[in-house]
């Protein structure tokens, strides 16, 4: 039975990837997570008391502790989705992102590389998740591809830059086995209601006004996070050493078309009862700074060489995450209150 450690383990995907692998593997899991504003335990129902996963509360920043779970687990193999990941945070306050995203990717390959020369684990992966956001802004033709030069435009895409440059000189100067994934817009339960899908659905039901930006028309490819998880183990058991693989499933949307076909849903799903169309709440207001205007990718490598293929259309994908956020109201408001943290911190409890 090998054992995964997962970074970011509490956060959006990495809780995905962790139930996900809990249900359908035979896997260890050691969770690794800072417990952020974006990290809830709440995301992992029932999983405390599960034999097989451990959850280690550390900054990977933090060398010290990262060593002492090295040596105490013996992980097969490394996940990293640690990151701060909210491009409008990073416009606000890009220092965490470089102090996260850089110098945490940093501090966990080089503990990762001592640990495995010492180990001599001849089987030992180090898999890198990453965003298509790295590869710069799309025209309105073209795909990004595993060989697009990168052209980072917000602090956000600049650290993940940065930090895949780290994982990539780390294969090529000390041999570390790695693999890097780069994914679209991933959407889901369980997403930070910061988001744009939870964003908007938790308008909607309140009355208040959608924000879009600009004119709505910046263009993202979305993918389901299950399938991105089935992807990323994909990429983990069959994938090429210092190999990069896309994620993507060609689902491309405007925001403004994504903010009609969720609100359409919670118009099907559930009628406002004030009888007005939900898209009536839909607001232009000023784009952010350095919005890139397209991305799109070419997943047809990690098709082609593992068999990875998504198993949500758009369509379904959006239902299964709407009437989620439908039945888990109160998982939405402990976080939009911020009770969770104050639990976890022993205020209120």
């Amino acid at each position: 039975m090998k054992t995964l450690l997962i970074t970011g383990g509490a956060g959006f995907i990495g809780s995905a990837l962790i139930r996900y692998v809990i249900a359908n593997t035979d896997y260890r899991v050691v969770n690794v997570d800072k417990l952020t504003y974006a990290g809830n335990l709440e995301s992992l129902p029932g999983l405390e008391k599960n034999a097989r996963y451990t959850f280690e509360e550390l900054d990977i920043c933090d060398r010290v502790s990262l060593e002492r779970v090295f040596q105490t687990h013996e992980p097969d193999a490394v996940l990293h989705l640690a990151a701060e990941s909210h491009v409008d945070r990073s416009i606000d306050g890009p220092l965490a992102f470089i102090q996260t995203n850089v110098v945490g990717t940093f501090t966990l390959l080089d503990a990762a590389r001592n640990y495995w020369k010492a180990s001599n684990k001849s089987d030992f992966r180090f898999l890198h998740v990453s965003t298509d956001e790295v590869y710069g802004s799309l025209g309105e033709t073209g795909y990004f591809t595993e060989e697009t030069a990168y052209d980072p435009r917000s602090p956000y895409s600049a650290s993940k830059a940065g930090s895949d440059h780290l994982v990539k000189a780390w294969f090529h100067t000390y041999g570390l086995p790695v693999v890097v994934t780069n994914c679209s817009n991933n959407y889901g339960p369980y997403q930070f209601p910061e988001k744009l899908i939870p964003t908007v659905i938790l308008k909607s039901l309140r009355g208040e006004n959608i924000p879009v930006y600009g004119d709505g028309g910046a263009v993202r490819d979305w993918l389901f996070v299950d399938d991105h998880v089935r992807a990323v183990l994909a990429a983990l058991e069959k994938g090429k050493i210092g190999e990069t693989y896309n994620i993507g499933t060609n689902a491309e949307k405007t925001t403004l078309q994504m903010v009609e076909a969720i609100t359409t849903l919670l118009g099907e799903l559930h009628p406002n009862p004030l009888g007005t169309r939900y898209s009536e709440l839909i607001t232009f207001v000023t784009d952010r700074p350095g919005h890139d205007r397209r991305y799109a990718i070419d997943a047809s490598k990690i098709k082609n060489e593992l068999g990875w293929s998504p198993q949500e259309s758009f369509e379904t994908g959006l239902r299964k995450t709407v009437q989620w956020y439908l039945d888990n109201s109160e998982w939405c408001e402990r976080i939009l209150s911020g009770k969770y943290r104050l639990e976890r911190q022993g205020v209120g409890a």
